[in-house]
């Protein structure tokens, strides 16, 4: 088995979890065969001294598919 890896961004007001899910739903849209996923970075944005945003790197690995020659 040979599987790829992309990386993407999520983000939402409320949590890391919740960032992450609209990375791997928004990545389930253009990609087959998602099996699994890494948080490698987290970070968020301040406004007025309160944490405004959640905002995830997460690394979506998923099988690679080989063309079928006919």
């Amino acid at each position: 088995m040979v599987q790829r890896v992309t990386e993407v961004v999520g983000s939402h007001p409320e949590s890391i979890a919740h960032a992450v899910e609209n990375a791997v739903t928004t990545a389930s849209h253009t990609v087959r065969g998602l099996k699994w996923f890494r948080v490698s970075e987290i970070e968020g944005a301040i406004h007025d001294g309160k944490v405004s945003e959640f905002r995830a790197l997460v690394r979506i690995y998923f099988d690679y598919e080989e063309k079928v020659h006919p």
